[in-house]
């Protein structure tokens, strides 16, 4: 009922716990706090917070335009919906060196068990469009020791992204991250590797837990869960997969109330109004008030 039983402090404890085992762990990106739920439901073993979706939840483009208060507060409604831990997408830390420090502070106050800072200029971009620039490596490597200095749960991950494969290639993906792995980030995100050969490589270079992000129509080949076990990965994420399924639906859908008048044809479609019940848990509520579920819904 409510929130989530484990604190975030258990969370974090037993995500890193998950990460030393060596193992992959299965990220989906969360687009709403009940999402998160359901991918705790289907037996992931964390969340996503994507700062794309929540720009996009905003109907605003992902160019650095949300601010710290509206991504650590969308990050705690989803983090203390589910026991799972969740790593959020905290762009370049909004602002300085010491903006990045209240972030990681903000951030530990939202119950989530991590989050990356990464290395592109402000205003950032999505790190699958061309065009991007990154910051020198005094720049990046500022942030990360920003970060790790102002946080207070020492098992709250500090990681750092790079994407500076983009821009001037795969060497220099590694040389900025073996830097930022000297100057104290727990795990490092390469964005927009070409190829599980430069995955690799950067496995070779750093042996600090490494995160492979599979977005749909972006830079990188969308590799199964195996291939990146195989190469020494040990997160992946799918930041923006739910919410472009669920988008998707609700295009058909609408098409099909313009075409046909109805949704009689989307019925087997949607998610049936007793699995939306138990996944809020209606029925555990009776526990705290009778009068909350006193009906049974037929499936």
């Amino acid at each position: 009922m409510l929130y989530a039983q484990k604190t975030p402090a258990d969370k974090r404890a037993d995500f890193r716990a998950a990460l030393a085992s060596g193992g992959l762990l299965r990220l989906p990106g969360a687009f709403n706090p009940l999402s998160a739920r359901l991918i705790e439901q289907k037996g992931f073993e964390g969340v996503y917070i994507s700062g794309a979706v929540l720009s996009a939840d905003l109907g605003l483009p992902d160019i650095g335009l949300t601010t710290l208060t509206e991504v650590a507060g969308r990050s705690k409604q989803i983090a203390r919906m589910t026991e799972l831990p969740a790593i959020v997408d905290a762009d370049t830390g909004f602002g300085e060196p010491m903006n990045v420090a209240r972030t990681v502070q903000e951030m530990e106050d939202a119950g989530v068990a991590g989050l990356h800072i990464e290395d592109q200029v402000n205003p950032k971009r999505c790190g699958h469009l061309d065009g991007k620039q990154v910051v020198d490596e005094h720049a990046a490597l500022q942030r990360i020791r920003a970060a790790v200095d102002a946080r207070r749960d020492p098992n709250f991950l500090i990681m750092a992204r790079t994407d500076i494969r983009a821009v001037d290639g795969l060497q220099a993906a590694i040389d900025r991250a073996k830097a930022l792995v000297d100057a104290g980030a727990d795990a490092i995100f390469p964005e927009a590797m070409a190829n599980l050969s430069e995955f690799e490589a950067i496995r070779a270079a750093v042996d600090v837990p490494l995160l492979a992000n599979m977005t749909e129509f972006g830079k990188s080949e969308l590799f199964t869960t195996q291939q990146l076990a195989d190469v020494g990965m040990n997160i992946v994420i799918w930041p923006v997969s739910l919410l472009r399924l669920a988008m998707g639906a609700a295009m058909a859908g609408l098409d099909e109330l313009t075409d046909a008048g109805n949704l009689t044809g989307k019925l087997g479609d949607m998610q049936h109004r007793s699995e939306l019940y138990e996944l809020i848990d209606y029925e555990g509520y009776n526990h705290f008030d009778s009068s909350i579920f006193n009906f049974r819904v037929a499936r």
